[in-house]
């Protein structure tokens, strides 16, 4: 990997990461367009350590309060009902089935998964599935309104972005707004439930970066720094925009770079 590919990579992860339309596609489509070959799911990992970086400064005040309350909650019971307690063991509870699939789904989410017929499937069906929950969802439930039931069924929302093409957080936002969440909501929760599962994935992942020369320490160091700085100014537009906005324009791009993908790949432009 040169350096103009990992500046570019980590250009692309910190842009999508947080919009719902799937940095591990795009990164695996622009990497084989230009002929780079698959950095691998150990650099998209990896970079997202980045994003998550991100995340956990951007809403430290609110992740900050959540930890303490949830370990005086376990001795203090009258702060169990407290909100930011319930929220400790929602995003707890939250990451468990995505910690189980990835675990037990490793080895095919790092080799058959990576299949651009399969991503562009899965950017075309996740997309519109994103659009009818959008069109057809209560919006009327806040954070607030969180349950164990809710908390586990958002993470198995949030576990199917193993497979490449989804996007964690659009999953998580579409299960939301199938609940009734709204979409600052929802929004919200998908960046908080996040953290704990990147977090461990890409650390995890870590350990295979510069086993393979096509992806070294430094250009990975180098991706994840700008996917920081980019992701965090992602973040900060991306809840102004969905507290007014709908997220019409995702599904739409979506479903277009879906097509785009399958005819280059059917006029064997592109490579699966």
């Amino acid at each position: 990997m040169s350096w103009f590919e990992a500046i570019v990579l980590g250009i692309i992860q910190g842009l999508t990461e947080f919009l719902p339309i799937s940095s591990s596609a795009h990164i695996l489509i622009l990497s084989k367009l230009f002929g780079w070959g698959d950095p691998g799911a150990a650099f998209t990992a990896v970079t997202q350590i980045g994003t998550e970086t991100a995340v956990i400064i951007y809403f430290a005040k609110d992740i900050g309060r959540i930890i303490s309350t949830w370990f005086k909650s376990l001795v203090r019971p009258e702060l169990r009902g407290h909100i930011d307690a319930r929220m400790g063991w929602y995003v707890i509870i939250g990451t468990i089935p995505i910690a189980v699939l990835g675990l037990a789904f490793a080895d095919q989410i790092e080799t058959i998964a990576r299949n651009l017929w399969l991503v562009s499937m899965t950017l075309i069906v996740f997309g519109v599935i994103l659009g009818v929950a959008d069109r057809v969802g209560a919006k009327t439930r806040e954070v607030d309104t969180l349950s164990i039931k809710s908390g586990l069924v958002f993470g198995f929302g949030q576990a199917l972005a193993l497979i490449p093409g989804v996007s964690r957080s659009g999953a998580t936002i579409t299960t939301g707004l199938f609940m009734g969440f709204t979409r600052e909501a929802a929004t919200r929760y998908a960046f908080l439930l996040a953290i704990p599962a990147v977090l461990a994935s890409g650390f995890y992942e870590a350990t295979k970066i510069g086993d393979e020369t096509n992806v070294p320490w430094a250009q990975t160091i180098v991706a994840t720094v700008i996917a920081f700085a980019i992701g965090y100014a992602v973040i900060a537009w991306l809840l102004r925009y969905v507290a007014t906005n709908s997220y019409l324009p995702f599904v739409i791009y979506r479903i277009v770079l879906g097509v785009v993908v399958i005819v280059l790949l059917a006029t064997g432009v592109l490579t699966a």
